[in-house]
């Protein structure tokens, strides 16, 4: 563990310390990681049996702050394994004076019964807090700690109403993490490298560093899950990708509608609202779950709560994001459930500047700003003069067996984030509209969106926007994007028949610097990140034929296509 771990954070932090290696372990790995220093040892009791109110037993690892009990507890409900890096996390909290319970999920690992991703988290996370609550090492406060799905089973119990949570951080998560997007398509790769990490994990078979390659390394996924990306129909992409079918991917598979009573019963955002545990959201502007966690936010400022939030510059399976998050959580548990009020910051919201190298604190999400359009014009220039009375319009042809590929962005991978978009903007299904370069920084903070006015030849289509920086040096490095699936009745109608969308390309925090420009992509496709629309109205799952789409965008001033940035 301590090879791998010293490999995990660089060879070149540990030189950087050379004179304090005299330090012992423990006190070496919290100034590496930023933390406080360990207060305490730790004593483990591995394999513990909690009882769940249908007789399954659930296993569970508790850590004890070694003389410091009782204390407060944190919980870390996991499918990836108690004792993987869940050992870490657990013995970094414990180290400062927290008892910590690392439990396996229903059906993973040691833990009986089903596996079945959302359904028994609910009731499951609410047995296993009253559960620690009886124990003679509780003191009887309780907070829950962990990212992605175990950010998730945090919402879920929850949203039960249980006395026994008393703080949260769910981080790079939210509140409904399962099922076909609200316009219908599939986050397409993620879903395909998910199941196929779960599976990975579960196989014995597989030595610890494939396990590894399969959960952060794209190279070794991608040669698993291409067969997947496009597999048609979508319904059967898990026996392409495992060689098997997967009974919850084809529970899902059957369960195709957003709206489907499956999907609501383990859609957890109508209750987000009613949910005052005192919570701390952390989330990365590259992380695929950043529009959820913000609708989270936004639900629970509407409520009358007050939650944290910190965003920084992460993707979903940055290391860096991981620790900020255990860091976050020391601190909000010394506040929550040690009553050390002072352990927190006086503002609960505080966003990395990107290209600033920044961190801002704000009273609330999003923070004033001023709204400014950003017009489509006429030969891909973007500019804040309206588009002139006759500027004809762009058109690109949309071929779903050719589909505009994704690069970058929120991905389930290490080639997640900022990556240079040249190749794709040179291909002739994608549209760009540039501004010219910057005499002065330019700094935007908070949601970025697109009103759009299109015409498309089919009724089933989708328009995907990006907006880059483009450096002095040519290189095009995206910020953040969005998509609207259109389909009858959605989209707002033209009277010359044009349809007007509106493109949510969720939010940045990012300073554009002088000689850089601004770059909006307009295409529609970012194949395998999102399902490809095969533009005929098939359910997304079941869908196999394939329907080419010839696309219009307006840009004049009947029609005065926008970025929308809000700037500081």
């Amino acid at each position: 563990m301590a090879n791998a771990l010293t490999k995990w954070l660089g060879l070149a932090a540990v030189a950087a310390l050379g004179g304090t290696l005299y330090l012992n372990r423990r006190q070496l790995m919290a100034r590496l990681l930023k933390l406080p220093p360990p207060q305490n040892g730790v004593i483990r009791e591995p394999g513990i049996h909690i009882p769940m109110p249908d007789g399954v037993r659930l296993v569970a690892d508790v850590y004890h702050p070694a003389g410091k009990t009782p204390a407060p507890t944190v919980l870390m409900r996991t499918p990836y394994g108690r004792t993987n890096i869940n050992h870490f996390f657990a013995t970094l909290f414990a180290e400062r004076g927290f008892n910590v319970v690392a439990q396996d999920v229903r059906g993973r690992f040691g833990a009986e019964g089903h596996f079945e991703p959302y359904v028994h988290e609910a009731a499951d996370g609410a047995a296993t807090l009253a559960w620690i609550a009886e124990q003679p090492w509780s003191n009887g406060r309780c907070g829950m700690w962990g990212q992605s799905y175990v950010g998730f089973v945090q919402w879920a119990a929850a949203t039960t109403g249980t006395p026994h949570l008393h703080a949260m951080l769910p981080a790079v998560t939210q509140a409904n993490l399962g099922g076909p997007t609200d316009q219908g398509f599939m986050w397409l790769d993620q879903t395909l490298r998910w199941i196929l990490l779960l599976e990975a994990m579960m196989d014995s078979s597989l030595p610890v560093w494939q396990k590894m390659a399969l959960s952060y390394y794209a190279p070794e996924q991608n040669k698993r899950v291409a067969v997947g990306w496009n597999h048609l129909p979508l319904a059967a992409a898990d026996t392409a990708v495992l060689g098997h079918a997967q009974d919850f991917y084809q529970t899902w598979a059957r369960h195709y509608q957003p709206d489907d009573p499956y999907w609501q019963a383990v859609d957890l955002r109508r209750k987000v609202p009613e949910v005052a545990v005192p919570l701390h959201l952390v989330a990365g502007w590259y992380d695929i779950f950043l529009q959820g966690q913000l609708a989270d936010y936004a639900a629970l400022r509407a409520a009358g709560h007050t939650p944290y939030l910190t965003i920084g510059p992460w993707t979903h399976m940055d290391q860096q994001g991981m620790i900020a998050a255990v860091r976050e959580g020391l601190d909000w548990f010394a506040a929550k459930l040690k009553g050390e009020a002072g352990a927190i910051r006086p503002l609960p919201v505080r966003v990395y500047l990107q290209e600033a190298d920044q961190w801002l604190d704000y009273e609330a999400w999003p923070p004033p700003a001023q709204e400014a359009p950003f017009y489509l014009q006429a030969l891909g220039q973007l500019a804040t003069t309206e588009p002139p009375g006759g500027s004809t319009p762009d058109q690109y042809r949309y071929d779903p067996a050719d589909p505009t590929p994704n690069l970058g962005g929120a991905l389930l991978s290490i080639e997640a984030g900022r990556v240079d978009n040249r190749p794709l903007e040179a291909r002739p299904d994608v549209l760009t509209y540039t501004t010219e370069p910057l005499s002065e920084p330019l700094t935007v903070i908070g949601p970025v969106r697109l009103r759009l006015f299109v015409r498309s030849s089919l009724e089933h289509t989708d328009f995907y926007s990006r907006l880059c920086d483009v450096g002095e040096d040519g290189r095009s490095l995206n910020v953040c994007d969005g998509l609207f699936r259109v389909q009858p009745g959605r989209g707002e109608p033209q009277p010359d028949g044009s349809l007007l969308v509106e493109v949510d390309m969720t939010a940045t925090a990012y300073r554009f610097l002088p000689g850089h420009r601004l770059r909006l992509q307009v295409s529609s496709g970012a194949h395998p990140r999102l399902s490809r629309n095969l533009g005929t109205g098939e359910p997304v799952m079941h869908g196999t034929a394939m329907r080419i789409a010839h696309q219009t965008i307006y840009h004049d001033s009947n029609h005065p296509s926008a970025l929308i940035l809000p700037l500081m």
